[in-house]
C-alpha cells in the first residue's frame, strides 16, 4: 500500500480537533456496546481497515462476543442482535451511506420510538464522528499498528 501523509503528524491541531466530539461522546448516554457497534459497522461500510482493527479489538476487550463481531456485516441475517441494536445498525448504515437515500423516514421514526430524541441525537453524532475518522484513515492509508 502506498505511503501517504499522516494528518496527525502534518496537521496535529486539525487532527486533535476531532477529539472534541470524542470527549463529548465519552460522557454521553450511549452504551459502550452501541458505540462499538456503530464504529465497527460504519468502518466496515467505509472499508477502513485501521478503524475495523481498532474497534473490533476494543469491543472484544469490553466483553463483546466474537460471534457477534464476526457476523456484524450480516446482522440482518441473524438473531444475535436485539431489535434495538438492529435499529441502531440500520441508522448507522443509512447515515454512513447518506448519499444513497439519506436517513429514511421509517428509520428515523423507528429510532425516535426506540431511543428518544436525546439518545438518537447521540447515535447520529457517534455515526458522524466515526465517519470522519474513517475518511481520515482511508484517504491517508493510515497504517495498522
Amino acid at each position: 500500500m502506498e505511503s501517504r501523509l499522516q494528518i496527525d503528524e502534518v496537521e496535529p491541531k486539525g487532527y486533535q480537533s476531532l477529539f472534541g466530539i470524542e470527549k463529548y461522546l465519552q460522557q454521553a448516554e450511549l452504551t459502550s456496546t452501541h458505540k462499538e457497534l456503530i464504529k465497527i459497522r460504519a468502518s466496515q461500510l467505509n472499508k477502513c481497515a485501521f478503524c475495523i482493527d481498532m474497534h473490533t479489538k476494543e469491543a472484544l476487550k469490553q466483553g463483546e462476543k466474537i460471534q457477534r463481531v464476526l457476523l456484524l456485516n450480516a446482522w440482518r441475517e441473524t438473531d444475535l442482535f436485539t431489535p434495538e441494536e438492529k435499529t441502531l445498525l440500520q441508522i448507522t448504515e443509512e447515515v454512513t451511506l447518506i448519499s444513497e437515500n439519506g436517513l429514511s423516514r421509517e428509520s428515523y421514526h423507528q429510532g425516535l420510538r426506540t431511543f428518544g430524541e436525546n439518545y438518537l441525537a447521540q447515535v447520529i453524532l457517534a455515526i458522524i464522528a466515526i465517519n470522519a475518522w474513517n475518511r481520515l484513515a482511508v484517504s491517508t492509508n493510515k497504517p495498522i499498528p
